[in-house]
């Protein structure tokens, strides 16, 4: 299956900023938060990966840490792709379905506006996407049975299996209702054990980002941020910071279309059409 998107996103992924000792005293706020979340710690070192060793900054009672620095070169270069390829008017894919990952990549996956897996990556969701369509068309038959009276007309044992069907297809699929098409990126939460949603990505050329332990292999990412993806609050964080970058972009381009908006009505005014013509020129729109 071949990706519905023209151009490759990874063609936009910003140059790894240079962050000076001064530059790190101006981003000293988000350096504190990444701290008191502890995103700078690693694993146990007897689990590394050596591919991680440009990353790491040293170790504490057998636990590896992350460099800060590297952490917040990583996060800076992320927030600013994201919110050029929002600003394109491109789709992300969130996916973390670890316990610590699944409530914080659906709260900010719905609060930037962009779908998400935070229970269960479906073997195929983007390589068989057509199928996965197809599933949410049947989530959707199933919401219309049950908030009418229709699913009275079913035993009740038949009911009861519609029941568990509903809940087992809105745990895996809801997060996807919104994409309509394949995600030009998508952003993972432990890429190791994400490993078959990074598979896929690979195959179809999207761009992946990622936040990344000390136990993964960074190479399989396009664009990593090292950091702990096992603590809820260092997800937590770094889900927000991705998510009001995101924000941002789609904001960025609400602003940049307002004047076109704006100047539409005038360059219509000229050629004023019948009513008739209007209405059926609208339906058909």
């Amino acid at each position: 299956m071949e990706s519905q998107f023209s151009e490759p996103a990874m063609d936009q992924i910003p140059e790894m900023p240079r962050i000076c000792a001064a530059n790190i005293l101006m981003a000293n706020e988000i350096v504190k938060e990444m701290i008191e979340a502890g995103v700078h710690f690693g694993h146990r070192t007897s689990l590394w990966n050596p591919k991680m060793a440009p990353y790491i900054f040293g170790k504490k009672n057998q636990i590896h840490i992350l460099d800060i620095r590297e952490t917040l070169r990583g996060l800076l270069r992320a927030k600013k792709y994201l919110s050029q390829v929002a600003a394109g008017g491109s789709l992300i894919l969130f996916v973390g379905t670890k316990r610590q990952a699944g409530e914080a990549v659906e709260e900010q996956s719905l609060r930037c506006g962009m779908p998400f897996v935070s229970e269960r990556w479906l073997g195929g969701t983007l390589t068989n996407f057509r199928t996965i369509r197809s599933r949410l068309g049947r989530l959707e038959e199933l919401e219309a049975l049950r908030a009418g009276d229709g699913i009275n007309d079913y035993s009740k044992k038949m009911q009861s299996s519609l029941n568990r069907e509903y809940r087992k297809m809105y745990r895996n699929l809801n997060g996807l209702r919104t994409m309509n098409r394949l995600p030009e990126v998508m952003f993972i939460v432990d890429p190791g054990k994400e490993r078959n949603a990074v598979r896929e990505a690979k195959r179809l050329g999207i761009t992946t980002v990622a936040l990344i332990d000390t136990d993964s292999d960074p190479s399989q990412i396009d664009l990593p941020i090292p950091g702990n993806d096992d603590g809820i609050r260092s997800v937590e964080m770094i889900m927000r910071e991705l998510a009001d970058a995101v924000i941002a972009g789609k904001g960025q381009t609400q602003t940049e279309a307002a004047p076109n908006a704006q100047a539409a009505p005038e360059a219509a005014a000229p050629a004023e059409q019948p009513a008739e013509e209007a209405a059926a020129a609208s339906s058909e729109g």
